[in-house]
């Protein structure tokens, strides 16, 4: 799941989906018209009781605190923040690992992707 401001985790699984031809492994969830409680409602019906990663566009906010605030401690979520293609992509090629290390992958391959070059 891509929870994000506006219109950014649609077009985040939108292009994660175009670019590995994996169709229907992501949510996308805005908070685009809505406040913190039906964020969190949101971000609960997308969830469902099975193992997740949910990945956040900022390390702070309302969605981070919508995603916290309910699943921060249940062990088969996992929050993963600052949301990249990189990392999207990580996850659909290898979502059929654990959990644990899928996010750990994600999270990892998300930070390797972030350069400065110039």
């Amino acid at each position: 799941m891509v929870v994000a401001h506006g219109s950014l985790a649609g077009a985040m699984v939108s292009a994660a989906e175009e670019i590995s031809g994996i169709r229907g492994a992501l949510v996308a969830v805005s908070n685009t018209g809505c406040d913190r409680d039906q964020l969190e409602v949101r971000v609960n019906q997308a969830i469902g009781t099975g193992p997740t990663i949910v990945f956040v566009d900022l390390p702070s906010g309302s969605c981070l605190f919508a995603a916290m605030r309910r699943f921060g401690e249940r062990k088969d979520v996992r929050v993963v923040t600052g949301v990249n293609l990189g990392m999207l992509l990580e996850f659909l090629f290898h979502r059929a690992e654990p959990l644990e290390q899928v996010a750990h992958r994600a999270a990892e391959t998300g930070a390797r992707g972030i350069v400065e070059r110039g």
